[in-house]
């Protein structure tokens, strides 16, 4: 249901620990086939790029949770759990405890009606039995060390605030600020499927996704929509843009599938575009598909793609495009075996030459400096770079060349990764230095690394945060300006729902071992703020951008916000 979620339905753990039953029992639950047909839809659509049946994911699993809560209580804290734990409600407090104060949005524009069809689909399905082992036994706490406030002040000049494409927040699902090259003007994408230009400090609208592919769908999942966006490093002559967005199932024929019989809940789609008209404000030209993906569920998907900015003609890198594949949530779904493979694409960092078309769709080149590009294994997927990803939801560079990727985690670690060609980062066996559940176990615990760790040629972050910290990595850059000398040596990130501000210095990035994260705090035209009480949202939904001359924004979709990184003390 929306990432909040994570504090939604931690019903199967309260199930786990409680074994109560407010409210009575579960004898009013719909068991018709309509109703619970009606339910699978809403479910499909509301819920499942957070939950599933088998496995935690960004919320916990549902199988069981029935049986004990009853409908109607499910029914209010569905609608709104928020008020629920301000009115008191000791299960609702229980839960806002347990899940370390984070809440999600209402659902209050649900009717009875639909929220009893939904609880009727979640009842019908079969209940697992819980594992009784002492593996169930995960590391309760994986860094109990805090991270610490520096005396890093950096000062937020607001320069607009987009456009509402929704009626609740997030208000604007503003994901990604990058800039045309040579210009310099800067972009901004929004779930929903438009591309914005700014002109004069001001949004406007210079590709419609949504508008211009008929089959585009922004649910269901917190990233489905219009993913990223890339501009081709010679876009100024060649007029080459390149984007990625989700269209439902079937809608065409995926380059990378899967047996029929596992379920498709979307496809993202890379796509190319192509303007006569490099400097005009709205885009006009023409389109091309260059691949495909299904994906199990709703997250996880292709959130991310890039050209390497330090890359110049001449290089092997040049205009090659990096894509970060997510694994579509197949883990936390009961289908591991889909990814942490060469042999598959989910999971991964691919490497392509969006002009090249040896690949097997002749879409796109595939560099023959890839890893797997001339592997002895006739089935790996030659596209990839590097591999044992969950979710690489931003990819980077240092001014030194330094690869760099955010990887959102599951229920524990958020992680920093140095990226090497064709090294394994782990996923779903690892989570950050640590072991990730057995498969047949609760992938919300993790454990000790083995003895015998270095045989399994795994490669670990150089900087990782747990969730006692916040719950999903917020990308993040290196600051390349020269206005704000305090940031110089800086990588600046921070964590997604809650809007924590982090940074390390980048001499601490090293491989094998872990660099120190510290906090930053925020004024707004000189004041104090923080960016909880300037949304006006428990879930603010960070993220960062970079500029052409290497000045340094924040966006929150929220409430729609960009703000622009003016001064710091330090």
């Amino acid at each position: 249901m929306n990432k909040n979620a994570s504090a939604f339905i931690a019903l199967l753990s309260l199930f786990c620990f409680s074994r109560c039953n407010p409210g009575g029992g579960k004898n009013t639950i719909a068991t018709d086939s309509v109703s619970i047909a009606a339910g699978e839809a809403s479910f499909t659509k509301n819920c499942s790029g957070c939950h599933n049946f088998k496995q935690d994911g960004i919320g916990p699993q549902l199988s069981g949770v029935t049986g004990a809560l009853s409908p109607d209580w499910l029914l209010h804290f569905i609608k709104n759990s928020q008020q629920m734990i301000a009115s008191g409600d000791q299960q609702a407090n229980l839960l806002f405890t347990k899940y370390k104060k984070s809440v999600m949005p209402p659902f209050d524009t649900l009717q009875d009606g639909e929220v009893n069809q939904l609880i009727a689909y979640i009842h019908a399905q079969k209940a697992i039995s819980s594992k009784a082992s002492k593996k169930n036994n995960g590391i309760p706490n994986p860094i109990p060390e805090q991270i610490a406030v520096s005396n890093l002040v950096v000062n937020l000049q607001q320069v607009t605030q987009f456009p509402a494409t929704s009626d609740k927040p997030p208000l604007a699902r503003i994901t990604k600020l990058g800039f045309q090259p040579v210009s310099g003007n800067l972009f901004i994408n929004d779930l929903q499927g438009r591309l914005y230009k700014m002109k004069n400090d001001k949004p406007i609208i210079y590709l419609d996704i949504a508008k211009l592919k008929t089959k585009f769908i922004n649910k269901p999942g917190l990233a489905a929509g219009f993913g990223s966006f890339a501009f081709h490093p010679e876009f100024a002559s060649n007029g080459l843009l390149y984007t990625t967005h989700t269209e439902a199932p079937g809608s065409g024929k995926a380059d990378f599938g899967y047996a029929d019989s596992i379920k498709v809940t979307m496809q993202w789609v890379l796509t190319q575009w192509k303007t006569t008209m490099p400097n005009a404000d709205s885009f006009v030209g023409t389109s091309r598909e260059m691949l495909r993906v299904n994906m199990v569920t709703g997250i996880h998907g292709v959130q991310e793609i890039t050209f390497n900015p330090l890359a110049k003609k001449g290089d092997k890198d040049y205009g090659l495009l990096y894509i970060g594949v997510g694994d579509g949530g197949s883990a936390e779904a009961g289908f591991a075996f889909l990814e942490h493979s060469i042999e598959k694409i989910w999971g991964t960092i691919i490497r392509i030459d969006p002009k090249g078309k040896n690949s097997v769709n002749g879409q796109y080149g595939i560099p023959s400096a890839n890893p797997f590009a001339n592997s002895s294994n006739n089935k790996a997927v030659k596209e990839i770079y590097a591999w044992g990803f969950r979710n690489p939801h931003r990819i980077t560079w240092t001014k030194s060349g330094t690869m760099l990727s955010s990887n959102i985690g599951q229920a524990n670690i958020e992680s920093l990764y140095e990226v090497q060609p064709g090294h394994d980062y782990g996923w779903p066996v690892r989570e950050g230095n640590f072991v990730s559940a057995e498969l047949t176990d609760n992938l919300g615990n993790v454990y000790p690394l083995p003895a015998n760790d270095s045989v399994y040629k795994i490669t670990y972050p150089v900087a990782e945060f747990d969730h006692d910290e916040g719950k999903a990595i917020s990308g993040g850059f290196e600051y390349w300006g020269n206005s704000i000398p305090a940031l110089k040596g800086k990588f600046l990130f921070g964590d997604i729902p809650s809007g924590r501000l982090f940074y390390l210095d980048v001499a601490d990035l090293k491989q094998g071992r872990m660099a120190t994260i510290k906090e930053w705090k925020i004024t707004i035209n000189g004041k104090p703020e923080t960016l909880k009480s300037v949304c006006g949202s428990d879930r603010i939904d960070l993220h960062f951008g970079r500029d052409m001359q290497g000045e340094l924004y924040i966006l929150t979709k929220a409430d729609g916000m960009l703000y622009k990184m003016v001064g710091a003390t330090d």
